[in-house]
């Protein structure tokens, strides 16, 4: 692209591409409440990117990344899981851990180190919460996205990804043995939680709802 990313920008494309994952642009408010900044800021960084052709601003529709913003995007989101990947695997790292190391790490890994990484890992396509890995094409594999939620009762699921924005919800799965590649069967649904069986063991698990919605399956 020739351009010098600094780390905030890195992080804002990273962040719109997440938020536009499933739209076609995202509020400037929505981009500050994620990141956690002023709105001012966001204005400012905005214009930065779009001086550089990364994002497209239309003043009250959003914001939309370029094809050079989604493939600067999608460089740091394959950097980040395959150090999610690196250190869950490699270093043994809980997956309720590996993401704000990942964050620290992504900026300073060379193309070199990113693509020895890969080669050490196999070459992974999900990382340990279930996320798609960019190819060095850019390509994303599948993304399951059948909601547990969504999953009547009775059904046997495997668990192929988890939402891994909140900690505290993958340390609730993680102590109660709910892993990726994990099969249960879906017991009981009820208003606010969901019952399962995990296998092999069949032991019985209540989930909230707001620990099953970031929980998607694949039917077995």
């Amino acid at each position: 692209m020739g351009v010098n990313l600094t780390h905030s920008m890195q992080d804002y494309l990273k962040t719109i591409y997440m938020l536009t994952a499933d739209h076609t642009r995202v509020p400037t408010t929505r981009i500050a409440q994620t990141l956690n900044v002023q709105p001012a800021s966001v204005t400012s960084m905005i214009k930065k990117l779009a001086d550089c052709h990364l994002v497209d601003h239309q003043s009250y529709h959003g914001v939309a990344l370029t094809e050079s913003g989604r493939s600067a995007a999608l460089e740091m989101i394959r950097h980040h899981r395959l150090l999610e990947t690196y250190l869950s695997t490699a270093l043994g790292y809980d997956w309720a851990d590996v993401h704000e190391e990942a964050d620290r790490l992504e900026h300073y890994i060379s193309e070199e180190f990113e693509d020895r990484i890969a080669s050490l890992l196999g070459n992974p396509l999900y990382d340990p919460h279930g996320d798609p890995i960019p190819g060095r094409d850019g390509v994303l594999p599948p993304t399951p996205r059948l909601c547990l939620l969504d999953v009547p009762a009775p059904a046997t699921v495997v668990i192929r990804r988890v939402d891994s924005s909140q900690r505290d919800a993958l340390v609730f799965l993680s102590t109660r043995g709910i892993t990726i590649g994990a099969t249960c069967t879906v017991v009981q649904k009820a208003s606010s939680y969901v019952v399962i069986d995990l296998a092999p063991t069949s032991k019985t698990i209540r989930l909230p709802n707001a620990i099953g919605q970031r929980i998607f399956v694949d039917r077995v």
